[in-house]
């Protein structure tokens, strides 16, 4: 496939990290998730913890769509980066940071609308991980050590979160089987199960654009 780049948004506990991780390993490429707040930091001047308090968090109205118009790559200096909001200019940062590294590397991303910002890349694989409420219920109860009951809370909240923030920025529907080339369930496939049907979609892919 040349340079591929394979985009991962998941339910909050359905393992989606996770399975980037796996991924990574199987395909000798890195995984890149909170490490974007990093790069897009030191390449905008930005400070991390600006990166860290707006993550995949939901924006509030704004004529968004004018300042796409007005933006260019050209510097960070340049006046429209520098009128926008905060929140438009972390979005924006890592906006360019995911298209830079998708032109370096192959690589996995995972959320932060990665699909949506490499739209025009020619092998981009875009993938939505999912699994049935009382399996993430579980997961984060066994990882941040809630109570059923808060792990349910925290799961709700976050889902919201990430898909105000993605159905903002993106113009497509957070979870909707046409916004993906995959939907997966990890509660029934499992992480690895998961990792091995991205593999065959890739494998399948390749051949099928060798022969057209």
């Amino acid at each position: 496939m040349g340079k591929f780049v394979i985009t991962i948004g998941r339910q909050f506990g359905s393992g989606g990290k996770d399975i980037g991780r796996i991924l990574a390993e199987k395909l000798n490429v890195k995984c890149y998730d909170k490490e974007l707040l990093t790069i897009a930091a030191k390449e905008s001047g930005l400070c991390r913890e600006i990166f860290e308090n707006h993550d995949e968090k939901p924006t509030s109205s704004f004529l968004y769509s004018l300042v796409m118009d007005t933006y260019s790559v050209s510097g960070y200096a340049s006046a429209p980066f520098l009128d926008m909001p905060l929140n438009h200019k972390v979005f924006l940062a890592q906006f360019e940071t995911i298209k830079n590294l998708a032109e370096k590397e192959s690589c996995i991303i995972v959320g932060r609308c990665a699909d949506y910002a490499l739209t025009e890349h020619p092998n981009c694989i875009n993938v939505f991980i999912h699994a049935d409420l009382d399996a993430r219920v579980r997961h984060i109860m066994d990882t941040f050590g809630l109570t059923k009951e808060k792990a349910a809370d925290t799961i709700r909240k976050t889902d919201k979160k990430r898909a105000s923030y993605y159905n903002y920025y993106s113009s497509k529907k957070w979870g909707d089987a046409r916004s993906y080339h995959l939907t997966l369930d990890s509660s029934q496939l499992g992480y690895e199960g998961c990792s091995e049907m991205i593999l065959n979609y890739m494998d399948i892919k390749s051949k099928y654009s060798k022969r057209s």
